[in-house]
């Protein structure tokens, strides 16, 4: 998207290129002086010199009254309809997001794609008596779209197949489920499992089942009806024939039968069925009785027979209907005026499995409301100092695999991945454009569902922890008259909880897993019970998510001022001492998981170190902003200094990557390999102690030393890049030299 005159430069002799890089920074330096137009900061157009003409933030929240219908009305038509992406139905959406950013006076750009989709072709399902006779034919429709006006619910990337054989219900499908059924003797090979949604990501839900050898699963719906769509494709990033590089139209392309393809995709189809069709299946079955704890999934009475396998049999086929699609990235850019090659983006995809009033439309129309004001501001004179890129992102729901539940509880963070790898629009985009976003984006702000029902949530990289409650405290609260949403927001979690973003459902993921840029996700209420069915509608959204629509407005609110804070704050609003904190918090957890204090030791080391830099850090900026600021040498330091703030969590990234999933680069909060670890953090500790379950304590031991080293030694560069200068330790701990600059 962007230019790339390096390449020029390195074609260049080396004393061409001193002069030439001598001779920019020269003119960078007097560009910036001639035309740093501080005024425009606070000009409003030739009003009179209110607060609001004078903050932009003030000027943002100002724009709130009626906000409300605007973002019902945007809403309302983005919802008309289903708009799968890659189907005709998407290019409503994609038109009301251009034609929103373009009637607010916004530059626009379009991106295209092309990665590998996938929609359902021919299916079936029938239950048939032990002499193979037809018992009973099941549906396979969702009883919540009565209209039938959806895309019958499917497993994107399940594989086309069939099975006639017994069925065995496995419960949520997870491994505890499976170690129950081999109490009871009871085996899935050569069977039919079948789960009911909610023990997991159902990819991993699927892959466990064809591990122990079965033939196909299908996992059910709850009883209100709705039926959950969503991926079913395994471990790797975007689209899964470009792994690393933009699904653009000439690009590369790997074979179906390569094997970093292959590992990608189930090796047994599946299917999401209805609570009523499950219940059918499981209601014939014999064997072991059902454990009581295991009926109350499907509205099953006390007295339902057992888990099986048979007497039954299940006769189910599904073939696949995989394609090359186009999808569609839009963009709408303001330009900075004194740093317009630094990046505040904000995004938010438009995609969606039905009607997507919750996921992702809520997020949709508060982008536009947020570009609706940035227009306004920007006719009354207003320009940001760094550029803002608002981002609508397509494809997402094809690699988003579903949400994810966190726990949070005294030492140890726990996750319960139900969730996605891998959204495809922002995918391509950042590995498109990797180089340029590594070395000028500032942030990346997501709203996905903006609004699911009551009470603020938010997870975000710890050095925006700071910035984000402030912003809090400058939003009044939706639901409580005379509260801000900071009031509420820490009243409701006995004390704010901002979660960390190991996990990977929404577009934030290959912003920080892959290219190590901080990061925020944002959304109101903590889960929605029609996810991915026909119940996401405006309708619900109307009558039970946000009546009034006064939550979309405080997302908007909070979203919009961020992005100010960041994109016009002199200095950049990042604690990294807020960072080192959370990190040694980490640490004592892992320590108390380990019962080991030794490697901890290298952990506690480089933790101060960078926690030091942070104070040394903040002493250095607050001396700068003392200064008045108008010559072009200070203004330099200060671009300096924001870069090294820009800088310090690409110091987080391995550069080939965790052991066995290099996409993956993020030591802190990369997702890790085993869908159910309940590890937070440090990933490839993770992944070291999962795949070495069946080694010897010492090997066990040696691998999790050698993550733990990585993970030290990551910490130690990013105080080195805060403090701007080569490490000068020459203790034994960390093996550096010192180097003269």
């Amino acid at each position: 998207m962007l230019s790339q005159p390096a390449a020029a430069l390195a074609r260049l002799p080396p004393a061409s290129v001193r002069v030439l890089v001598g001779f920019g920074a020269a003119l960078l330096v007097s560009l910036v002086v001639l035309h740093r137009r501080p005024a425009a900061r606070g000009a409003a157009g030739g009003g009179g010199g209110g607060p609001a003409e004078d903050d932009p933030a003030a000027r943002f929240l100002a724009l709130s009254e009626g906000a409300n219908a605007t973002i019902a009305a945007d809403l309302r038509a983005l919802t008309a309809g289903p708009h799968l992406a890659g189907t005709g139905a998407a290019a409503g959406a994609a038109a009301r997001v251009l034609s929103g950013f373009r009637a607010a006076g916004l530059r626009t750009l379009t991106r295209e794609y092309t990665p590998l989709l996938s929609y359902p072709g021919h299916a079936s399902l029938a239950l048939l008596r032990a002499d193979r006779t037809l018992l009973a034919d099941l549906s396979l429709d969702e009883p919540a779209d009565v209209g039938r006006r959806l895309v019958r619910p499917y497993h994107a990337y399940a594989p086309s197949g069939g099975a006639v054989a017994e069925a065995v219900f496995v419960n949520l499908g997870r491994e505890e489920d499976y170690l129950t059924l081999e109490r009871l003797g009871v085996s899935v090979r050569g069977r039919v499992a079948v789960a009911i949604r909610g023990g997991g990501y159902r990819g991993g839900v699927v892959r466990r089942a064809a591990e122990r050898g079965a033939a196909a699963v299908l996992i059910a719906g709850h009883a209100d009806g709705g039926v959950e769509r969503g991926t079913v494709i395994l471990g790797g990033p975007g689209d899964p024939l470009t792994p690393g590089w933009a699904a653009t139209a000439g690009a590369e392309r790997l074979d179906f039968d390569h094997e970093d393809v292959k590992r990608r995709f189930p090796a047994i189809p599946s299917m999401p069925v209805s609570g009523k069709t499950a219940s059918a299946i499981i209601r014939t079955l014999g064997g072991p009785a059902l454990p009581v704890e295991w009926q109350t999934g499907v509205g099953l009475p006390v007295d339902v027979g057992g888990v099986g396998p048979g007497p039954t049999l299940v006769n189910f086929t599904y073939q696949e209907d995989r394609k090359m699609g186009m999808i569609q990235d839009i963009f709408a850019i303001i330009k900075g005026y004194e740093e317009p090659d630094r990046y505040v983006i904000l995004g938010n995809h438009r995609d969606a499995w039905t009607y997507g009033a919750v996921d992702p439309n809520s997020g949709t129309s508060a982008l536009l409301d947020i570009a609706r004001r940035l227009g306004i501001m920007l006719q009354s004179g207003w320009t940001p100092r760094r550029t803002i890129i608002l981002c609508s992102w397509d494809a997402e729901e094809f690699g988003m695999f579903s949400k994810i539940s966190f726990i949070c509880v005294p030492f140890i963070s726990f996750l319960h991945f139900e969730g996605s790898f891998f959204q495809i629009g922002s995918t391509e985009w950042v590995e498109e454009n990797l180089e340029d976003l590594q070395s000028k984006a500032v942030a990346y702000l997501n709203v996905d569902c903006a609004v699911q029902g009551i009470g603020l949530f938010a997870g975000s990289t710890p050095q925006l922890d700071n910035l984000l409650v402030d912003v809090t405290r400058q939003v009044k609260d939706p639901d409580v008259e005379g509260k801000t949403v900071h009031d509420t927001w820490n009243k409701m979690t006995g004390g704010i909880n901002i979660e960390r973003l190991a996990r990977t459902d929404s577009d934030f993921a290959p912003f920080l897993h892959h290219a190590g840029i901080p990061c925020m996700d944002l959304y109101y209420g903590k889960e929605f019970p029609g996810y991915h069915t026909a119940l996401d509608s405006y309708h619900w959204m109307e009558k039970h998510g946000d009546p009034l629509f006064l939550r979309h407005v405080a997302i908007v609110e909070i979203w919009g001022l961020l992005a100010l804070r960041l994109a016009d704050d002199p200095v950049l609003p990042f604690d990294y001492q807020t960072y080192a904190s959370q990190l040694q918090e980490h640490a004592n957890a892992f320590s108390s998981m380990m019962e080991n204090s030794k490697w901890v030791h290298l952990l506690n080391r480089s933790i101060e170190d960078l926690s030091d830099a942070g104070m040394e850090f903040l002493k250095e900026a607050k001396k700068l902003q003392d200064q008045n600021i108008s010559d072009g040498y200070s203004l330099m330091r200060r671009r300096l200094l924001n870069d090294r703030l820009l800088l310090a969590e690409r110091s987080f990234l391995q550069a080939d990557g965790l052991q066995g999933r290099g996409w993956f680069k993020h030591l802190m909060y990369s997702p890790p390999e085993d869908y159910e670890s309940k590890l937070s953090f440090f990933p490839g500790v993770a992944d070291a102690i999962s795949r070495s379950s069946n080694r010897s304590a010492k090997e066990q031991q040696a691998a999790v030393r050698h993550e733990v080293w990585k993970i030290s030694r990551a910490i130690q560069r990013a105080a080195d890049v805060l403090r701007g200068e080569f490490s000068n330790r020459n203790e034994s701990l960390y093996s550096s030299v010192s180097v003269a600059p």
